[in-house]
Order: structure tokens, then sequence, then C-alpha cells
């Protein structure tokens, strides 16, 4: 490693891979499991798909945990971060398929045995991507304890659930409308279901009534071809249009079925003509009202999305769209078809194919939800689940306290195969649920697998070794905090909840943040289709893994953010600023000095004082979850108050002082480098890193040194109402400067009018390039001008210095053209109609624009 005088330049493609390998071989990020959860601070990773590669949720939500687990690392907890993926059955199906499709066979030629064996190839090949490219984020996951759901123990632990709560009545099987997908050709919970708005034609199709002599109901609807499988007609019940026809029959076109016509209050009057065609097999709210009316289920849509038998001779083997259009032209023919008109509409898409779902009858296995949501809406009510924002409390409450059965049964061949066998055939059918295969003969297994987030449900404990009561178990669980996405609130946080509750008998976390979603910076979704992604490991290329991290957690928000490289390349330059810093600090102090807490001047107790203030500020925001004013915290203090400032007003000291002053003035730049280190380092670890191992004493690791919190008695405020003032007097003094046009190294005769600044005069005449004499009584015939500044002001004498009546002059153009831009401005905030179109954010930027135009002003 070269000497830290020769590395002029941070360079992080240098140190970041060999920073990564220090961490690793440490062994810190794999802690040992003693003591209980009250000692440890642990999370578990929302476990990427085994298919994924990181994008910029996965970056953000790596580095806002990352920042967690140092931070609580570094006040003495026994820190876990449960590594992992997971399985993702339907995303690592597709992927291994589309393979064996480009090397021309499929899955069903090769047979399930040797398909899944294929897979776990594939697992091996490039399931290990992501969790490597965590590394590259300097995410400190425990990777030598790197489960899978899939993984052995995992897998027992998933049986043991499924079988107990089987046992319990939980998980049944039954005939009962599911979300079909045809594109994975499987079934689908309705948390896997997005719906988009479409425009169909809304057909009106007239039914005969039985016995009438031509009388009608005309039925309105967006899926004739559905209409080969209705069994009823319903109406309002208070509809009077209809009320003589309850009772009676109708008669189905094309087909000749005779319709009960029902009355029933989900019916809508004014939707269409207020009659309402009933097919149980293929509309989930149709499947309710056949139930409560006892009527047939009749399916004439396949699995494979296409016609079946039951449809007729004319339509079986038509796909969904040509049945439509041949329904259509038959009613037209026979006579039925009223006429058509455009409907928008909501309608169910899968998430996980892209295609349009069909709503199928089909015999799956179930979970009943009630009985297990009833206590996860307690842990939340009484706070011991607290979710952060609080406004996503009341969305998952009301989604839970309206929880329906769950659809665990999946028709796919990766994954948890369901521990379910059969014997025999019909009525005689025998059913065997267990974790270990039954004994005898001619059973059976079921071929379905598990829904992916159903072992995911088990992921805070199953990956502690769950069901076994092992160590791990009992230090690092409960976990302390999820962080995880809005989307899978319900897919996966609600059923962690439920499940911790049931088996690991206690909430899973204590706390729930749900972080912002990062938008391309036009504002829509990040996506490689819509050619919006940003690859954040193309920016951890760009601009160092620090600064990635610093500006993802900086533009993070309680609201979706878009993305901004212009965070991220600040956090770049504050990685950069603060290796000059510590290089400056480094390379002039005595190689002997050790670290100390022994300030002397003024702007010593001041930094030292700031330095507890930051402190605490990061802390609270860290402790509420706000990770974007904890990374401007930092930013704000390491780039404000230590470089501009701290470091130019000890300048002269740390080249002149010499004797005890220089060794008490070494030990306290030591002591704040070292304690800004410490606090910066959950946000950029890298820089932090390097730096620590350069500093004189420094031991071990600076991601293993641990601290106390904050400490309120470090705060001086005669300090920093004293260097406050300074550093108000040089900002004052400098403006006038530049607004006078005053020549860079001309040093301004004045006089220093001010209370307060004893101990600070000498530094701000240094600063701000002025020769300051004392206060005098009354005034001088040389007085030309006058600086406010904190306490009282400065009095500029006429000299050769500075032309003052030219000052003046431009002090005057400037006034005048800021007079006009604050006309104009409040001008157009005063036009309602400005104000009403306008969008929000151009409201809000000329409001603040106007803010400042009136702040200048005011100075001049």
């Amino acid at each position: 490693m070269s000497t830290l005088e020769q590395r002029t330049r941070y360079e992080a493609a240098e140190v970041e891979p060999r920073i990564v390998r220090r961490w690793l071989d440490s062994g810190l990020f794999h802690p040992e499991p003693e003591g209980d959860a009250g000692e440890t601070y642990s999370i578990a990773v929302p476990p990427p798909n085994v298919t994924g590669a990181l994008h910029m949720g996965h970056a953000l939500n790596g580095s806002i945990q990352d920042v967690l687990i140092r931070f609580h690392r570094a006040r003495g907890k026994r820190t876990k971060w449960i590594a992992g993926t997971d399985h993702a059955g339907i995303a690592t199906q597709k992927q291994v398929e589309k393979q064996l499709a480009e090397e021309g066979t499929s899955r069903t030629a090769l047979g399930r045995e040797a398909f899944e064996q294929r897979v776990w190839r594939w697992r091996e090949q490039y399931g290990s991507t992501i969790i490597e490219q965590f590394q590259r984020l300097g995410a400190s996951l425990d990777y030598e304890d790197e489960r899978f759901t899939l993984d052995a123990r995992y897998h027992d632990a998933v049986l043991k659930v499924f079988v107990d709560l089987y046992e319990k009545g939980l998980i049944y099987r039954d005939n009962y409308m599911v979300n079909w997908d045809p594109g994975s050709g499987s079934a689908i919970s309705d948390l896997e279901v997005e719906n988009r708005t479409v425009v169909d034609s809304l057909t009106y199709v007239a039914y005969p009534i039985k016995d009438a002599d031509g009388e009608t109901i005309t039925v309105a609807t967006v899926r004739p071809e559905t209409m080969l499988a209705d069994t009823a007609v319903a109406v309002n019940p208070s509809d009077e249009r209809y009320k003589h026809l309850v009772g009676r029959t109708a008669i189905l076109p094309l087909v000749g079925r005779e319709l009960p016509i029902v009355a029933d209050d989900y019916v809508k009057p004014e939707f269409g003509t207020g009659a309402l065609k009933i097919t149980p097999g293929h509309d989930p709210n149709d499947f309710e009202i056949g139930r409560r009316h006892s009527l047939p289920e009749i399916t004439v849509i396949g699995e494979d999305g296409r016609m079946t038998a039951a449809a007729g001779e004319r339509f079986a083997g038509l796909t969904v769209s040509e049945a439509q259009a041949a329904v259509v032209e038959a009613l037209r023919a026979e006579g039925r078809l009223v006429r058509a008109e455009p409907y928008e509409h909501e309608v169910p898409f899968s998430h996980r194919s892209g295609e349009r779902v069909e709503p199928l009858i089909s015999l799956q296995w179930f979970m009943r939800m009630d009985e297990l949501a009833q206590p996860a809406i307690a842990a939340v009510k009484d706070g011991r689940v607290r979710i952060h924002p609080e406004r996503w409390a009341r969305v998952y409450l009301d989604w839970m306290e309206s929880i329906r059965p769950w659809c665990v049964s999946r028709q796919l061949w990766w994954g948890h195969r369901l521990p379910v066998w059969y014997r025999g055939e019909g009525e005689r059918e025998e059913t065997y649920v267990g974790a270990t295969p039954p004994e005898g003969d001619g059973w059976r297994q079921d071929e379905d697998v598990l829904d992916t987030w159903f072992s995911s449900a088990l992921w805070p404990f199953a990956t502690l070794g769950w069901p076994e009561q092992t160590p791990e178990l009992k230090a690092f669980y409960p976990t302390d905090v999820l962080s995880t996405a809005r989307d899978i609130l319900f897919l996966w946080v609600a059923r962690m909840i439920m499940m911790g509750l049931e088996f690991a008998g206690d909430v899973p976390f204590d706390d729930v943040y749900i972080h912002s979603v990062i938008q391309a910076p036009d504002g829509r979704r990040m996506s490689k289709s819509l050619g919006t992604g940003i690859d954040p490991l193309d920016e951890i290329e760009k601009h160092g893994a620090d600064g990635v991290r610093f500006g993802l957690l900086a533009m993070s928000s309680s609201q979706d953010v878009r993305y901004s490289a212009e965070k991220v390349q600040q956090g770049e330059q504050l990685a950069n600023k603060l290796w000059n810093a510590s290089r400056l600090i480094l390379t002039r102090i005595d190689p002997d000095a050790r670290a100390a807490c022994r300030p002397r001047a003024i702007e010593d107790r001041w930094i030292v004082s700031r330095l507890a203030a930051a402190r605490a500020t990061f802390e609270a925001h860290v402790a509420a979850f706000d990770f974007s004013h904890a990374a401007l915290t930092l930013y704000d203090f390491v780039y404000g108050e230590l470089c501009d400032w701290y470091l130019e007003l000890v300048k002269p000291r740390l080249y002149e002082a010499e004797g005890e002053e220089r060794a008490d003035l070494d030990a306290t730049l030591l002591h704040v480098l070292t304690e800004t280190l410490q606090l910066a380092h959950p946000v950029i670890p890298f820089v932090t890193e390097e730096i620590w191992s350069f500093v004189p004493g420094a031991e071990g690791l600076l991601a293993a040194r641990q601290v106390s919190g904050a400490d309120a008695t470090a705060r001086d405020p005669e300090a920093e109402r004293a260097l406050g003032d300074a550093i108000a007097a040089v900002q004052a003094l400098r403006g006038w400067r530049d607004g006078v046009g005053a020549p860079v190294a001309a040093r301004i005769p004045a006089r220093l009018e001010a209370g307060g600044y004893d101990e600070t005069a000498a530094h701000v005449a240094r600063l701000a390039r002025f020769e300051l004499a004392p206060s005098a009584n009354g005034t001088d015939a040389q007085d030309a001008a006058t600086i406010a500044i904190p306490g009282g002001a400065v009095v500029v004498h006429a000299s050769d210095a500075v032309d003052l009546g030219a000052a003046e002059r431009k002090l005057a153009e400037r006034r005048a053209k800021l007079e006009g831009e604050v006309a104009r401005c409040a001008g157009k905030l005063a036009n309602e109609g400005f104000v009403a179109k306008a969008p929000p954010a151009v409201v809000e930027a000329e409001r603040a624009k106007l803010a400042e135009l009136r702040a200048e002003l005011e100075a001049l």
C-alpha cells in the first residue's frame, strides 16, 4: 500500500475490493449466537430472487439496512444481517424453460426429476450473482450463513408448517374460483394480480323468455364468449323493470340452456340494462352469486386459454379472442345481437407473466386466513409491530380485516412440492398429508408446488434454524427491523407477522420501514423494457459505492422520488472531501500523536461541540428512519463545519504551533477525525475504513469499533455562539467584497464596531481579508461604508484597496435588478391562473426563488 503522502486522490475502484476482502476475512459479519435478542440487533434481508441482479431498489434498501446494521454494531450490539435468496418459483422456472427452448427441448420432454436437476445446476451457476453484487455495495450481510428458501433445512421447516396448518384445519382442498395465469400455466394469488384500464366492447344480447310470446331480457357483457357457460340471469330485487320476471326462465342463445332468473342485491341496476348474465365458472362475482343460489358451475375455457368441449363443437379449440369474435358473429346471425359500444374498465393481468388473468374454477389447495389474521392485526394495533410511515399501518389493517382465503398451490415443478399423496379414485380416494411419504403401495404425490410467498413467510425464523430451538434463533429472533417496499406489504410482510406469531411465538420484527420507490429521472418507473433503467453497478463504477450509497440515502423519502444523479455526485464529492481533509490532518500531525479531546482555542471547542450536535442529530434521524436527513446532516457537518470552517480556522496553528500547544492540537485533531470517521462510517463505509487504516493508534477495523451514543456534555453553547457569529461575519464581509468587486488579494482597512469578538476577531479578519482596527468612539472622516454583522458592524475606511464610489454604483445596480426580479416573481405568484394551473413543484420553486431574492435584497 502506498503512503498517504503519495495518494493525492481517493481511488474508489482500487480501494473498495480490498476493503471488502478485509471485512470478509475478519469474520465480523458472522456473529456468534450468544446472549438473547435484547443484546443483539438483527435484520432479515428481503431475499432477492435467485434469478435477479442488483437493481436500484435493492441498492437503496441495501444501503438503508447497512446503515442500521453498522450503526448498531458500533453501539455494542452483536449484529446479524441474515443473508440469502428466494427460489422464485415462476421466475426461475421460466428462465430455465427459456434455455431449454433455445436448445430445442422442453421441461415435459426432460421429465420432472431431470428438469429439477437442471434448475439446481442453473442456480449453482447464476444464483450467487446478486449476493456478490451486494458485496460491491458494501453490504455487511452474514455471507458465511447464506440461506436459500429451498435448502434442505428450510424445506423441512416449510413442510412442518404446511402439515401443522392442515392438521389445524386451516389448509384445505376445494374447487374454487382462482386467478389463472395462462402465461405461467398456474394459479396465482389475488396479490399477484394488477388491474389495468382497458377499452373493451360492451355487447348487448337479447335472451328470450320461456313461454312468453317473444318477450326477451337483454343483458350487457364485455365477455360474450363466456355466455356459453351461463347458468342464470340476475336482476336487483328492487328493480321494478324486472320484478315480473324473477322466478321465470330465460333461454340461453346459441346453446338453448334454460336459465333461472334470480334476484340478487349484487346486481347494479344502472350498469348496462340492469340484467346480468351469471357465469359462475368464469367470473369471481358470478361465482359468489352462483354459490348463494346453488347454480351449476360450467367451465368453457381451459387452463391452456382455449375453449373446451363444453363450449360446443362450433367453438371448441378456439382461443378466447377467436371465440369472442365467433360468438358475436353467431349472435348476429341468430338475431340476438342488440348492439355493441366501447366500454372502459379495469381488467386483471398477471404481475408475473403480464397476460390477462382468466378466472377459473379449479381444484386447488387453500389456506384460511381469518384465524391467523386476528393476532397479526392486534400486534399492529397495540404497537408490538410499528409500521413507518404510519399511513401504511392503516392500509395494512384495512387489508387484514377483510382478508380472503389464500390459494397456496401452484402448477409448477420448481418449488416446495406439496407434502400430499393420494390413493384410489373418485369417492374412494384417500388423501395423506405428512412431512414424510406414506407407507404402502399405490400412493401418488400431488404434482403442485407451494406458492413462493408461502415459504418466504417463514424467512425471519426458518433462516435461524426453526423448528429446532437453535442458539441462532434464541439470539436473533425476533429481528429488529424489516425494510421493504410497499408492493409486498401484503404479499410478504403481513404473512410473516401471521406466521411468526403462529409458529415462532412472537412477532418477527419490531419495526417495518416502507422505503420510497426510486423512479427514473423523468418520473416514469425504472424499467429495462422502457429504457428507463439505471444500473447501480454502472453508477458504482463511475462514482464509487460510497457515492451511490450516499446519493440513494439522500434522495430517499416517505414519498416516491426521482433518481438524482446530482445527489450521487454529491456523495462522491463528500468522499473525496473527507479524504483530502483527512490527508491534510494526517500528513501534518506527529505520527506518535494519539486521539484525545484537549481543546485549547475557541475553534477547537466549537468543532467538538458541533460534532456532538451532528452525532445527536444523525442518531435521531436514524432512529426515526429518516435516512435522507441523516445523510444530509453528515454532509453539512463534514463539508461545511469541518472542512470549510474548522480546518481553515486551525490552519495557522497546524503550520506554526509548537510544544504542548502543538501536542494538544494534534490530539484534538485526531479526536475530531476519529469521531467524524465513526459518524460517517454507516453511510460511506469504504472511504472511512481506508482513512482509518492511516490513523495513528487505530486498532483493527473501523467497522468493528464500538462507541457510546452522542455526549450532550460535549456541547459548548458559548463557543457555538461566538464562532457562529464569527462565521456569519465572515460571510457578510465576503458578500460585501463580492458585491463591490474588491480584488481578491486586497486587504481592506476597516474598524470592528461589534461586541463578542474577543476570541475571534483575528479569524474574521484573516478569512475575510480585512485589516480590522479596534473599535473607536464616534465616527472617522475616513469612514466610507458600513457592513452589518452579528452584534454590530464593520466600518470600512476609504482606501486604495477598493473604489467605493464604483462599489456603491455596482450595489445600486444590483439592488435595482433584484427589485425588478422580485416584482416580476411576486406578480407571477399573484396571478391566480398560474398558481391554479402550473404543476405544484413549479409553483413551489417560484416561491422559493422569491424568498431567495428578497433575502438577498434585504441583505444589500
